[in-house]
């Protein structure tokens, strides 16, 4: 069985669900420490004059943050009537818009405390838009102590998956001898972003996966695995 793992994004990009498309299993890496100004809060959408970030305000916790299960949203903000807007002023008129709006305008009517939670609300919504049909699973439900390469093995092992599939860039921090000393198997991530008929032109590549299914809808697997 071949697992990936990913911290939870907000409206994750494409190469997120296509490392999901490519496993039998995927774990929410959601005990892990949240780092800020990563994509664990944000995502870029299109527009006419380029692309902008679509930014999640989150609480600190004595000049800190905890770890990703446990950052609070700040809700103080009018965070969610902004992206709702921006989304709606850049894809309104995209052949697709209409078919998944309802989805979103419910979305930012509601009040998230955690931000891990809006995030896996809407990657299983995209999922099953993208008809990515695959189990999921959260780290903190493992019962997962270890750190670092250690911890991924310990996920792999408590799957029972012989094989785990990374993103390149882990071949700058995994130590590739302990998954061949454990008897699983490493394999990298190999995406090339597709490029596809935008609402915008020139073609933008890593906005959110939000762009290609309000783009294409029913086709946007076709798109995003080129099959």
């Amino acid at each position: 069985m071949i697992i990936s793992v990913h911290q939870p994004q907000y409206l994750p990009w494409l190469g997120y669900f296509h490392k999901i498309y490519k496993s039998d299993a995927f774990v929410f890496l959601d005990n892990v420490q949240y780092k800020e100004r990563e994509y664990q809060n944000r995502n870029r959408i299109r527009i006419k004059e380029g692309c902008i970030w679509l930014t999640v305000p989150v609480l600190k916790n004595d000049c800190s943050y905890p770890n990703i299960c446990d950052v609070r949203i700040d809700n103080f903000q009018d965070w969610q009537k902004r992206h709702w807007h921006a989304i709606c002023v850049n894809y309104a008129q995209a052949p697709y818009f209409s078919k998944y709006s309802c989805f979103f305008e419910q979305l930012y009517k509601q009040e998230y405390d955690r931000l891990a939670d809006l995030n896996i609300s809407v990657t299983k919504y995209m999922l099953d838009s993208l008809q990515i049909n695959r189990p999921v699973y959260f780290e903190s439900k493992l019962d997962i102590r270890t750190k670092n390469t250690q911890r991924i093995i310990d996920i792999c092992k408590a799957l029972k998956a012989d094989t785990y599939l990374s993103g390149i860039g882990g071949k700058n921090y995994l130590d590739e001898g302990a998954f061949s000393a454990n008897g699983i198997k490493l394999d990298y991530q190999d995406f090339v972003h597709p490029q596809y008929r935008q609402h915008y032109t020139p073609f933008m590549p890593f906005m959110s996966a939000i762009d290609l299914l309000f783009n294409h809808g029913p086709e946007a697997l076709k798109i995003l695995t080129g099959k």
